[in-house]
Order: C-alpha cells, then structure tokens, then sequence
C-alpha cells in the first residue's frame, strides 16, 4: 500500500499511521508532510525503523525551503517517482 501524508506530523495521528504500516508498504511525504523528514527530527527515528521505504517529494521540500534540512535515511523523489509508486501500489491511503 502507498500511505501518503500531507499533514504536519503534529497534526495527525501519527501512532495510527504507524499502526497501519505494512512490510513493503511505501511512505511518501507531501505538503506539510515533508516535515517530518527534517533531520534531527523525532518522526525520522520512527519512520526509519518501521518495514517501509519513506520518500519526500522533492517539489514540496523546495517549496518550503527544507531540501538542505532533510534526513539521509529520507528518499528524495519527484513527480515521476510519485506516479510511479501510485502504479506500482493498487491501494493507496492519505493522511
């Protein structure tokens, strides 16, 4: 399953979002998502140890500013890398 989350790590159920987290599943940051990929950050220890692939969307990181803050255990993709995960997962779950 493709998880994506949009929303600021403090502002979702990130314990839920976890708890749904799948071997194999994929993990994309978007919008404000992408925050929790800052290096140093909490949510990047959690997300690092969970049996997934975590990605950041390159676009977004621009957008705000942070592609020189993110975590080396985050993937950086783009846009064609977004399309190619929704293909590769035939269920998708935003948070």
């Amino acid at each position: 399953m493709l998880h994506t989350l949009s929303r600021s790590p403090w502002q979702c159920d990130i314990d839920t979002l976890l708890s749904m987290l799948r071997e194999d599943d994929d993990l994309l940051l978007i919008q404000d998502g992408v925050l929790a990929a800052l290096e140093g950050s909490l949510f990047v220890e959690i997300l690092a140890n969970a049996p997934i692939t975590v990605s950041a969307l390159k676009e977004d990181l621009d957008a705000r500013g942070l592609s020189g803050q993110i975590s080396a255990k985050i993937d950086v993709v783009g846009y064609t890398d977004f399309v190619n995960l929704t293909v590769t997962h035939a269920s998708q779950m935003n948070w």
